[in-house]
């Protein structure tokens, strides 16, 4: 099931707005006999994937798939059917399907005569399909917050420079988590102060991610870098925000303010509907804060570098924290170096089903 596990992280960034999932077939003697993972959504599961991998040694062999098998017809055929059909004699997967659509798929192999068990490895492969689950569970995209700081907790210098706060190493580690995500977003204050690019670099095979600005003004100028069109973009405005200045055919998402801001709810909905199911939050203090009052921060990661800038913005501002009582308490689940800083990654203990 690990090596399950491993095959499905293969899919990040491809396979939305379809989960990750992995597949290894083993014999009875626990010979690994094929293997697959779901590649890119519309193609074949990660259990059809394996099938073929293994051919007639998947009669009677055992599937550790990383979710519960699909009980559904969509672009692609039932895999528990398939794996009935190919005649295994036994299936273990670690997380049930929590969805409608394609649930039910361990009574169906049960039905079958298929001896099924599940809930192996089931937090470690649920971690790996925490972006799909919660949008299944929750109707709207998983959100990562990503910022870098100084140890003591400044996102720039009190002039306002901010490049190069961290470490080329954990520069490029940015570009990888966009390229694991469907979308990244910032807001106007970062799209006037830095002119973001956004896209994924450097990255072999990535699939750009959408790239959204949150400017409720329209401030965007015409030659904003997230306009040069090398990946998709999206521009979040107010309904009513005059937008005439903007290239042809940029493509806008309007919805109405509330304060001069666009609801963080609406905002998600919105980009659930458009069939995002991971975002990364690379915005700055105020954005981030909006974000985390919302109840809408599912993991923070931060790349924390070795200095001291004494003044300056902070990571996080606005989140409507007053009391320490308040606090969003976060676990910590990964804590490594990247280049010469320390990226920490962590989610909120209790976090708030908005």
């Amino acid at each position: 099931m690990r090596r399950a596990v491993a095959l499905a992280a293969r899919g990040l960034g491809r396979t939305s707005p379809n989960p990750v999932v992995g597949c290894v077939l083993a014999d009875a003697s626990g010979a690994v006999v094929g293997e697959g993972w779901h590649q890119r959504a519309g193609g074949p599961h990660a259990e059809v994937h394996a099938l073929r991998d293994a051919g007639p040694a998947a009669r009677g062999a055992t599937a550790y798939v990383t979710l519960e098998p699909c009980n559904h017809t969509g672009r692609t055929g039932p895999c528990a059917q398939a794996l009935i059909d190919a005649g295994v004699s036994r299936v273990v997967y670690a997380v049930s399907d929590p969805s409608a659509q394609a649930g039910g798929g361990a009574a169906t192999l049960r039905a079958a005569g298929i001896d099924v068990r599940g809930g192996l490895l089931e937090a470690e492969a649920a971690a790996g399909n925490a972006a799909w689950l919660t949008a299944v569970r929750l109707g709207r995209p998983h959100v990562t917050w990503k910022y870098a700081a100084t140890l003591d907790g400044r996102s720039a210098a009190a002039d306002g420079t901010s490049r190069w706060i961290t470490s080329p190493e954990s520069r490029a580690d940015v570009h990888r988590l966009r390229a694991e995500s469907d979308a990244v977003l910032v807001g106007a204050g970062t799209l006037r102060a830095d002119d973001p690019h956004l896209a994924a670099r450097g990255i072999d095979g990535a699939t750009q991610p959408l790239r959204i600005a949150v400017d409720p003004r329209a401030t965007a100028q015409a030659g904003a870098r997230i306009l040069d069109g090398s990946a998709p973009t999206l521009l979040v405005v107010a309904d009513d925000a005059d937008t005439r200045h903007l290239p042809p055919g940029t493509d806008l998402l309007r919805l109405t303010p509330k304060d001069g801001r666009i609801p963080v709810p609406d905002l998600l909905a919105a980009l659930y509907d458009r069939g995002v199911r991971s975002l990364l939050l690379e915005g700055g203090p105020t954005l981030a804060g909006a974000f985390l009052e919302a109840g809408a921060v599912d993991r923070v990661i931060g790349y924390l570098a070795p200095a001291l800038l004494g003044a300056g913005p902070a990571a996080l501002a606005g989140a409507g924290i007053t009391n320490i009582a308040d606090a969003v308490r976060l676990d910590i689940t990964e804590a490594v170096r990247t280049g010469t800083d320390l990226r920490i990654t962590a989610v909120p203990t209790a976090p708030k089903e908005h």
